[in-house]
């Protein structure tokens, strides 16, 4: 924003708010650099993952605004059950911060071309289904496919396998997000600035539906639930709560049962 202006507060110029999220290394970084067309993100392999909870960055294309939050999604519960379950919290936390300052427009989805694992899955359920009640846009930027001849020919292959798993999404884009490799490579990494710019403003135009307010969703009334049982309510039974946890989360039992410790210690 140039200095002294001072920023609109219509539908047609606010910030559209985007929530970046996947396993570390997918290269969330370095696709808000290639949308953003200069170095915002910094894309260090040494930063600290337990140190960060979220990142926000103010990018502009195309004569639009964006807020652009960099969250940690799920990893790897072999990891260490305290970073995973942070990784919940984080999620839930950064959700009911947005929704407090008006809501999402778009969920964006960076995963690393590979094979569709238990914790995209996870990451895809934990953000789409249980924070955002299905209700927000969700799209997929498939990162790493600079060795492709053609870029889309990746999801032409692969993308029965995301039916498969029940991944919906309303879009996606394929692209590389490696920015310092040189000729046909430097042509694809400007083609996927164009192609991932495009898929965002697609899906957070104007005419779309307005941003989305959480409210009481899904993963707030799991927390309610486990709140009833640790109260010793009477309608919930904790052989039926894990398993609905485990199921449609990833998250394991143990992890479970830590939740409900945080809960109880007024963390979550």
């Amino acid at each position: 924003m140039a200095p002294g202006t001072e920023p609109s507060t219509t539908n047609l110029t606010r910030h559209k708010t985007i929530v970046l999220f996947g396993e570390t290394g997918a290269g969330k970084s370095s696709l808000i650099n290639l949308m953003a067309e200069e170095e915002v993100a910094n894309t260090s392999p040494d930063m600290q993952r337990c140190t960060m909870r979220w990142q926000e960055f103010n990018i502009n294309f195309s004569g639009n605004s964006y807020t652009v939050f960099d969250t940690i999604g799920l990893e790897e519960p072999q990891l260490g059950i305290k970073e995973y379950l942070e990784s919940v919290e984080n999620a839930y936390r950064l959700i009911k911060e947005l929704d407090r300052r008006g809501g999402i427009d778009l969920l964006l989805f960076c995963v690393r071309a590979g094979r569709v694992t238990a914790t995209l899955q996870s990451n895809y359920r934990l953000f789409h289904e249980f924070l955002c009640e299905k209700k927000v846009p969700i799209v997929l930027a498939i990162t790493n496919l600079e060795r492709e001849q053609r870029m889309e020919d990746w999801w032409m292959r692969n993308h029965s396998t995301f039916d498969k798993y029940q991944i919906h999404v309303a879009g996606h884009a394929c692209i590389t997000a490696a920015n310092r490799l040189d000729g046909r490579h430097k042509k694809l990494y400007e083609e996927s600035r164009l192609t991932i710019r495009k898929l965002v403003e697609q899906f957070t135009a104007d005419g779309q539906k307005q941003a989305w307010v959480g409210g009481d969703n899904l993963f707030v009334s799991l927390m309610r639930k486990l709140r009833e049982l640790l109260a010793g309510g009477p309608n919930v039974r904790k052989k039926d709560l894990v398993p609905h946890l485990t199921k449609r989360c990833g998250i394991s039992p143990d992890v479970a049962k830590q939740l409900a410790n945080m809960i109880r210690q007024g963390v979550a």
